[in-house]
């Protein structure tokens, strides 16, 4: 039977790493303690050592952290263009209303405008 893989948590990864740069317990220790492959805890040390936790922070987090950045550009690039729009809107309408044969009636109904003199 086939072990499915364990996933760790960016915290748990951290504490670990930390454990191991420590150096109060010994790579094996760390490895019988916590289940985790002695490579693996070597990595992680490597890691820690490089960039410290925000390492181990995940994929995810980073893309919500891209993703709420982009968002944040759009709305602002939104913003800015919406006067324009409104106004490129209200050229169209003016247009319409000239250059269309359907006129506007109360009650919000557009009615053909007869073309006969």
């Amino acid at each position: 039977m086939v072990k499915k893989r364990r996933r760790h948590s960016a915290a748990c990864k951290f504490r670990i790493a930390l454990e191991a740069l420590e150096g109060s317990k010994t790579i094996g220790q760390l490895y019988s303690e916590h289940e985790t492959h002695p490579k693996m805890i070597q990595a992680w040390k490597r890691q820690l050592l490089e960039g410290g936790p925000s390492v181990f922070a995940g994929n995810s987090e980073r893309k919500q952290r891209e993703q709420e950045a982009q968002e944040a550009e759009l709305y602002e690039q939104m913003a800015a263009a919406r006067p324009l729009r409104i106004g490129r809107l209200k050229m169209e309408l003016e247009w319409l209303k000239k250059s269309c044969p359907l006129r506007f009636v109360r009650d919000g109904v557009w009615l053909i405008a007869s073309r006969r003199p």
